[in-house]
């Protein structure tokens, strides 16, 4: 039997030890602190203190500082006019920067560039993808800061968010919880109270009057409600971001009443299925014998009849009315989107394999009455970009959110389908805004994959084993 000690056998002479102790080439798996040069640890924690607080700025203007605003303060991100500077959001500004000095702070942007995608290879492919569809848009003299904000921001926040460490993302986690319940709390305020913080405006410079839904900071009432939906979805599928239950389930059924007030029927029929999907399916595997503790069973009970009461209640009072009226009348929602396919047969093959004429499009979708946008993101992506670039567009997204998967736990699936959901009913993601960076922050913070600690060797196992030494 050989023995357990560190060299087996022999009395031949102990070898030479080495700085990093008995056993190098384990011990050398601890990365030292990293230095560029001469430069100080300290000056480099500088630096990241510095990309953090970019990436909080980010964060915080995502989902604080909507188009709506933007207008509001005579910034022309999307009407007609100014200079190019004021068509870039905020967070825009923020994300590239600290990407710039992610690049630099090692002194090596080459290797930190080939770092970054030596682990992320299908990012190669959606950015390909997006540099196809900017050389069209640059050949057709087009606006190019349309898909800047829109698919550039989330693939920018994802490589520096994916570099940061668990404590330095700990500040961004919290501003989501701070942003989001804001502006759930504003969207009440905007419902009852009448009075709405910003106008809504549709398009470029289309403004809608005696609109009830709510849209609080983020600027439109269904991007609140896909944002909301998500957010609920969060906290029910990953219980970790905010583990006690008596404040875990008043706050889900706080944020979900709230998608009444914002009007989203998409968001709140998908967010409904899912949640009723997962209740039946834990009801199923308790009569099956499942296990629960005793206070969360009596909690869930408790919450369940408050929750039933509470809808009765509303529904006696009236309250969430106009939010029911929209299932009954959705003010001609339905009839545009069967326009919709209609709208694709007045093109040629030439205008749809390649992309209309912009103002011949814009003239049609107003004939047809879809001047305030096609509701289904690959209907308006074929009318704007032709359908090679689309399917470009959604190869590339689809390796995007697969990178995105992989370093997300697999609750991330709930809200990639609200998000399919969404693009299949709605302008989404093929009008210029923030909404697809908004989605990847959720996932990509909120809903981490879970790092498993492995168990010492040789623990709970019946052999012996023991490390093999590698001498100098």
């Amino acid at each position: 039997m050989i023995p357990a000690g560190p060299v087996a056998g022999s009395g031949a002479a102990a070898p030479p030890q080495s700085a990093r102790g008995a056993y190098p080439a384990m011990a050398g798996t601890h990365r030292p602190p990293y230095r560029v040069g001469n430069r100080p640890a300290e000056s480099m924690r500088l630096v990241d203190r510095i990309i953090v607080g970019l990436v909080l700025l980010a964060t915080m203007t995502i989902f604080t500082i909507s188009s709506a605003m933007l207008t509001n303060w005579k910034i022309h991100y999307l009407t007609t006019g100014g200079n190019v500077f004021e068509k870039f959001h905020p967070a825009t500004y923020f994300a590239l920067l600290a990407f710039f000095l992610l690049l630099v702070r090692n002194g090596d942007p080459i290797g930190e560039i080939n770092r970054m995608f030596s682990e992320a290879k299908l990012l190669l492919v959606y950015l390909v993808c997006w540099l196809a569809l900017l050389v069209q848009m640059l050949v057709l003299e087009r606006p190019f800061t349309v898909i800047i904000d829109t698919f550039l921001l989330p693939v920018v926040l994802c490589l520096v968010i994916w570099r940061l460490s668990p404590s330095q993302r700990n500040p961004l986690v919290w501003i989501i919880h701070l942003t989001i319940l804001l502006n759930v709390v504003l969207g009440y305020y905007e419902y009852f109270s009448g009075h709405r913080l910003f106008a809504l405006a549709l398009g470029a410079d289309v403004t809608v009057l005696g609109e009830w839904r709510s849209s609080a900071l983020l600027g439109h009432p269904l991007t609140a409600s896909g944002i909301v939906g998500g957010y609920v979805l969060a906290l029910v599928l990953r219980p970790a971001l905010c583990p006690p239950v008596v404040l875990r389930l008043p706050l889900i059924v706080f944020c979900l009443g709230s998608l009444m007030v914002f009007g989203g029927r998409t968001a709140l029929v998908t967010v409904s299925l899912l949640i009723g999907s997962l209740a039946a399916l834990e009801m199923f595997r308790l009569l099956r014998g499942g296990r629960t503790s005793l206070p969360v069973a009596i909690v869930a009970i408790c919450l369940l009849f408050v929750a039933a009461a509470g809808i009765f209640a509303a529904l006696d009072l009236g309250i969430f009315d106009k939010m029911l009226l929209r299932f009954s009348s959705d003010k001609g929602s339905t009839l545009a989107r069967y326009a919709t396919f209609d709208l694709l047969s007045h093109f040629d093959w030439r205008e749809l394999v390649l992309g209309p004429n912009p103002a011949r499009a814009n003239a049609l979708q107003t004939q047809w009455g879809l001047k305030y946008g096609i509701e289904d993101f690959w209907i308006s992506c074929i009318v704007q970009f032709g359908i090679i670039h689309t399917v470009l567009l959604t190869i590339g997204l689809v390796g995007l959110f697969a990178e995105i998967l992989r370093r997300a736990s697999g609750a991330a699936w709930a809200i990639i389908l609200l998000i399919v959901v969404i693009a299949a009913s709605s302008v989404s993601f093929s009008s210029k805004n923030i909404q697809l960076a908004e989605f990847v922050l959720l996932i990509t913070l909120l809903l981490p994959r879970e790092r498993r600690i492995a168990a010492p060797s040789g623990l709970g196992s019946r052999g012996r084993h023991r490390p093999i030494p590698v001498y100098p």
